[in-house]
């Protein structure tokens, strides 16, 4: 038993030490092939991952373009080499948030909302490598196996209570319950901070720039920051660790990938421009989604970010959807602004000539919106909206 000066010597000195300085990160371990399952348990979690996998190659959500998944599939193949890369099988979902995810059998799931806020293949690499750094140590299955065991310990605790009910017991049994689901999550985020260790391992010695990883963190930090602002809300703590919190915090990975990175690859390339030709035909319908989840600062904030390496029609065009779906006075005015800007960078660009002309018949502007929906209407005279269109336009299109 520990004296209670000991405890709080101990305890002192563990507030005092602060977090342990970060350790390099090692070099992959050599490749032992794909891990096979063993036992009624392991089997058996496997199999659930076999038809998860089967649904998931059935889902409406799934985004079956050969080019982009064969682009994903090579940022990984570069990132932790062609020997791991060949047991894993790259599902691209379209879901706008930000996540990736990988199961024991080898399915990886990147969903749309991680590429639109990623910039370049480095960035992409850091979150693949993350993934396959679960898979490579088995976290899946660890996680499953502590799960298991301290739900067990909960119930023969929870038997043992009920045997000699009492408050003090049952206070002992609060205890003990908090202390084991407190340890779920305390295990979880050490799986992760593994992973991220482990990914940016693969990140240094591949070709692309590993510097690259705590610079998603701090995208991801200034983004929760914008649509808080938005929101009227105090700006969020990046350090703080909820009891329940299943990750580290944003600000302490992008303190420790910054010091993990090898300082050699400072000066390789970040692929940003191959990473922007693959996620070109996507990006108007990711950002569709992104601004359909009614979060006005952080579709701003993603929608100005991506402007960084100059505006194009589709980013005006979005910019311009996503303050006529707010829809404030001012943001119709402002929306009629943002589609002028992406018509005179696309003429052709017919949903911006719609945006354009209903933003001015709703800012009061009903004789300057014929013209741009007479345009919509000519280059898109099969669309579902046509009719409505015709209906405010007089004399229909010309």
């Amino acid at each position: 038993m520990i004296r209670r000066s000991t405890w709080w010597a101990a305890a002192a000195g563990l507030l005092l030490a602060g977090p342990a300085a970060a350790q390099p990160a090692a070099l992959p371990p050599p490749y032992q092939g794909a891990y096979q399952p063993h036992g009624v348990d392991e089997i058996g979690l496997w199999h659930e991952a076999d038809e998860e996998e089967r649904q998931l190659a059935a889902s409406p959500l799934r985004i079956r373009d050969e080019r982009l998944t064969g682009y994903v599939t090579s940022v990984l193949c570069a990132t932790v080499g062609d020997d791991r890369c060949g047991s894993v099988r790259v599902y691209v979902i379209r879901a706008p948030m930000f996540n990736a995810s990988m199961t024991p059998n080898g399915t990886m799931r990147v969903y749309s909302g991680l590429l639109l806020r990623l910039r370049n293949e480095a960035e992409l690499a850091t979150v693949l490598g993350h993934e396959f750094g679960h898979y490579e140590r088995r976290h899946t299955l660890a996680a499953f196996k502590e799960r298991r065991s301290g739900t067990d310990a909960v119930a023969w605790m929870a038997l043992l209570t009920s045997l000699g009910a009492s408050y003090q017991t049952m206070q002992n049994f609060q205890n003990f319950q908090l202390a084991v689901y407190g340890g779920f999550f305390r295990h979880g985020r050490d799986q992760e901070r593994e992973a991220d260790k482990l990914g940016i391992a693969y990140l240094n010695r591949s070709s692309l720039r590993p510097q690259s990883a705590t610079v998603v963190w701090q995208h991801m930090m200034a983004e929760a920051e914008a649509s808080a602002s938005a929101k009227g809300l105090k700006k969020p703590n990046f350090r703080y660790i909820a009891f329940a919190a299943s990750h580290p915090p944003y600000a302490e990975r992008a303190a420790y990938l910054a010091e993990l990175a090898a300082p050699d690859g400072a000066d390789r390339d970040d692929g940003t421009e191959r990473y922007r030709a693959a996620l070109a035909p996507f990006l108007a319908q990711f950002l569709d989604d992104q601004i359909k989840l009614n979060d006005f600062g952080a579709s701003e904030y993603l929608i100005q970010n991506l402007a960084t390496a100059g505006w194009t029609a589709t980013l005006w065009l979005k910019r311009g959807d996503l303050y006529r779906t707010r829809g404030a006075p001012r943001d119709l005015a402002a929306a009629a602004d943002f589609y002028a800007h992406a018509v005179q960078l696309d003429p052709t660009l017919a949903e911006a000539h719609r945006g354009l002309g209903l933003s001015l018949m709703k800012t009061g502007r009903p004789s300057e919106a014929v013209a741009p929906l007479q345009t919509y209407l000519r280059l898109r005279p099969d669309a579902v909206d046509a009719g409505m269109i015709q209906t405010i336009i007089p004399g229909g299109p010309q």
